[in-house]
């Protein structure tokens, strides 16, 4: 299994913005970012693959730019407007296939929180 380190989560203000990371140990066909609020499922976000496809969630479209570093294994999510429905903890995952469903990736991070106040 692939390794992955998140971080960049944080605290901001509604119309705020972040910046996530997620470190992989090796090469993976597809990264993804995952959110989970409580109480609720568990999120897709965006999924990029080596061969730069992306996939992006409705909610997020024209807000959350996701990106991927193929050289040094790495997946960035730039997320902009922020608003109070996006907090959660944001989970880093890596697998076979580029899908914004969970079931397929077989290596996720620990998560890091995003909250955003009103």
């Amino acid at each position: 299994l692939v390794q992955l380190v998140e971080s960049g989560g944080g605290s901001v203000q509604n119309g705020g913005s972040l910046r996530l990371s997620c470190a992989a140990s090796a090469e993976i066909y597809s990264m993804a970012w995952f959110r989970q609020a409580p109480g609720k499922e568990r999120e897709g976000v965006a999924t990029v693959s080596t061969t730069g496809y992306k996939i992006v969630a409705d909610s997020v479209e024209g807000r959350f730019t996701a990106s991927k570093d193929n050289a040094a294994n790495t997946l960035y999510l730039e997320m902009n407007d922020l608003k109070p429905e996006d907090t959660g903890m944001y989970y880093c995952a890596a697998g076979p296939l580029r899908t914004l469903k969970p079931a397929p990736y077989n290596s996720w991070g620990q998560g890091t929180q995003v909250t955003v106040s009103s």
